[in-house]
């Protein structure tokens, strides 16, 4: 399923359903520092890193599986990822998005963050945002202050950088 965006100005009540939409078919940017927090569990960035060349960028992607599209860390039995807890950054704000400029999408305004202004939205088509009996209640905040974080992490994110992580690995 395609995103979906709807303007995220509020706090949402959120709990995955487990529906693997989101586990499948994407494509996720890495950062060296999410390729070194999953290899720390013991994962091997051999197994799980492919490369994306976009103009003169080489992006690092999370591999996935030939058969399904899936990531190669979502369980297929339990629709569980097997690395939760060390997931890239990307994962952690799915199912929302942060942009520099508006999408055109009604109702969207600007969120002032740190003096940065940013335009937030999540996934209407996710079942999880907004679901009966939430986990958790996940604010704008929350979401600008991780994709704040992924944009400078992916900026600093390079072959070299990926070279001197390999070899302290």
């Amino acid at each position: 399923m395609r995103f979906k965006p709807r303007p995220f100005t509020e706090p949402v009540g959120f709990r995955c359903l487990y529906c693997l939409d989101c586990c499948r078919g994407r494509h996720v940017y890495l950062t060296l520092k999410d390729i070194e927090r999953i290899a720390e569990t013991g994962k091997d960035p051999r197994d799980f890193v492919t490369f994306s060349i976009e103009g003169e960028k080489i992006r690092f992607v999370l591999s996935v599986r030939e058969w399904d599209l899936g990531c190669v860390f979502h369980d297929p039995e339990t629709g569980k990822c097997t690395i939760h807890k060390a997931r890239p950054l990307i994962c952690r704000i799915y199912p929302f998005m942060v942009s520099r400029k508006p999408l055109g999408v009604e109702g969207e305004k600007p969120f002032e963050y740190n003096g940065e202004k940013l335009w937030l939205y999540y996934d209407e088509s996710c079942p999880g945002v907004n679901a009966e009996d939430p986990e958790t209640t996940i604010t704008p905040k929350e979401i600008a202050e991780l994709g704040l974080e992924f944009e400078r992490e992916l900026e600093e994110t390079d072959m070299d950088g990926f070279a001197k992580l390999l070899e302290r690995l």
